[in-house]
């Protein structure tokens, strides 16, 4: 099962702006030989990232993680991804204009209260298979 066959909705989406911005950072930080879409460390830090949004107890209403009040990333995780944000997110407007408009969209919204219990996009896969 691939990384993204796990999420759905707005988790996938929001997997999918991560991978879009760190092919951007790791294009100028990392280069590559072309048959690479990302070096090792970026692959890494998106098989974590897609596992905390799988984990995410906020499920398909998660907030964009500058807004949540819920902090996942083991600190240095966090501080990559902030590093990888803070380079591509002003460079996803010409590659992703749509994405990189949702995001900002997503972004304004208000944060939310602690999450409900048990309504991680995990959870929410299990009651499905029962």
């Amino acid at each position: 099962m691939s990384e993204t066959e796990l999420l759905t909705g707005k988790l996938l989406f929001e997997f999918r702006t991560i991978e879009a911005m760190v092919n951007i950072y790791c294009k100028a930080h990392h280069p590559m030989k072309p048959s690479h879409s990302v070096c090792e460390q970026c692959s890494e830090f998106l098989s974590y990232a897609n596992i905390r949004l799988d984990r995410c107890p906020y499920g398909q209403e998660k907030p964009t993680c500058n807004k949540c009040p819920v902090h996942c990333y083991k600190p240095h995780m966090k501080q990559k991804a902030r590093e990888i944000m803070l380079f591509a997110g002003p460079r996803m407007l010409l590659p992703h204009p749509i994405m990189a408009i949702k995001h900002l969209l997503a972004e304004r919204k208000p944060a939310p209260g602690l999450p409900p219990e048990g309504v991680s996009n995990r959870h929410e896969r299990k009651r499905q298979m029962s």
